[in-house]
């Protein structure tokens, strides 16, 4: 096939996503002819402090509205809920952060999600009219552990009633990372995906100091200005392509814009 159908022919993309939520990424890079190359830099693993957990949760019904942060909030947070209290409760209405996070609560079962349909993080989030006016509202935030404070503290100060459900936690995978900074030295490596500043800055740390020049020079692809700040601050020498959401669609087409401009040269 020629590459109007296949344009992403001769691209090899690191895929840094969790093991779990790659593989449709991975799928569409390879249907597009590119080659993913596998490297989670991130592992998401149940929440160490269950029982915290279940205080927030024991009377889910006191909630006016939950907030899920990610697909992992909502796949831990939903499997927690049913097992212990049979699921949500049918009134308390739903938001979620970003497109990928939104479907993956239809995908369950659940409806009438208040989601951004541009953007992947808090503020997107907050920009909404339903997020507005919270003033004496109850508000549970399904997050990973010690996860970011913005949408919490925003809402409070809006003068909502805010309590965290932290339903899982992100670690470092014990991964041996020499095969990947070897494929860097050796160029084999044309453009990077990152979806959250920790998985970024997990990939620079796991990689030896000559994978790192070489890291430092690729072109990335994030889903947000928070991980284009971190890339800044990390020295990558070029300005990051910043995808619409943390969808597969809306990643692969930021490749896939990049690779147009490099043809257009």
């Amino acid at each position: 096939m020629n590459n109007t159908t296949k344009p992403l022919v001769g691209v090899r993309v690191l895929v840094t996503r969790p093991a779990a939520q790659a593989q449709s990424l991975i799928q569409r890079i390879e249907q597009a002819g590119g080659e993913a190359i596998r490297f989670p830099t991130l592992e998401i693993t149940a929440a160490c402090d269950v029982a915290a957990l279940e205080r927030v949760l024991t009377d889910i019904a006191r909630f006016d509205l939950a907030i899920f942060i990610s697909p992992n909030a909502v796949a831990h947070g939903l499997t927690h809920l049913k097992k212990a209290h049979g699921g949500l409760p049918p009134r308390l209405a739903i938001a979620a952060i970003g497109r990928g996070t939104a479907k993956t609560l239809t995908d369950a079962g659940v409806t009438g999600v208040i989601s951004p349909t541009e953007g992947s993080d808090s503020e997107s989030l907050l920009a909404l009219p339903a997020l507005g006016d919270v003033t004496g509202k109850r508000v549970v935030i399904f997050r990973g552990e010690g996860g970011r404070a913005l949408l919490g503290d925003t809402l409070r100060a809006r003068g909502a009633q805010v309590e965290y459900a932290e339903c899982y936690r992100r670690v470092r995978p014990d991964t041996d990372a020499a095969p990947l900074s070897a494929r860097l030295r050796d160029n084999g490596i044309d453009i990077v995906t990152v979806t959250s500043v920790e998985s970024l800055r997990n990939l620079h740390d796991m990689l030896d100091a000559a994978a790192r020049v070489h890291l430092r020079r690729l072109p990335m692809v994030v889903v947000g200005t928070r991980q284009a700040e971190a890339c800044q601050a990390l020295g990558i020498q070029t300005r990051p392509w910043i995808a619409r959401d943390a969808g597969d669609d809306s990643i692969v087409a930021a490749i896939q814009a990049w690779r147009a401009s490099k043809n257009s040269l």
